[in-house]
């Protein structure tokens, strides 16, 4: 039998679910949360994924190397963001991939062990 190390992606892992939020290590996030491969901070997000705008996320999309693509959790079930929010991200040459919070949470660890330049948004539970 082989045993191999696993290897930890750079930058934070969401390891679980706290009532509507999400846990990153130690800490627990009650609501929203942007996550991106040097950070994580609460977010403020609106109430509906029909409400989002690309200024909700401020110097979120501003990381070097820039992002390939918005990982957009949109709560409890998958919502298609609006189209004009989509386009304004794929405008600055940013791709949105929109899934449910917990999928997205769940992706969130798979596309940084691949080291894929993303960041999150993930809108609570």
């Amino acid at each position: 039998m082989e045993m191999r190390r696993e290897e930890i992606p750079a930058g934070p892992v969401i390891t679980g679910f706290a009532g509507r939020g999400f846990r990153v290590g130690e800490r627990v996030f009650s609501g929203g949360l942007l996550i991106d491969p040097s950070g994580v901070a609460a977010w403020d997000a609106p109430a509906h994924p029909d409400l989002l705008d690309v200024a909700m996320l401020g110097q979120w999309l501003d990381i070097d190397p820039a992002p390939e693509f918005l990982l957009l959790g949109t709560g409890a079930r998958l919502v298609q963001p609006p189209r004009a929010f989509v386009r304004a991200l794929e405008a600055t040459g940013i791709g949105v991939e929109a899934m449910d919070s917990r999928a997205a949470a769940r992706a969130w660890g798979v596309l940084r062990q691949e080291e894929r330049q993303i960041v999150g948004a993930l809108m609570p539970l």
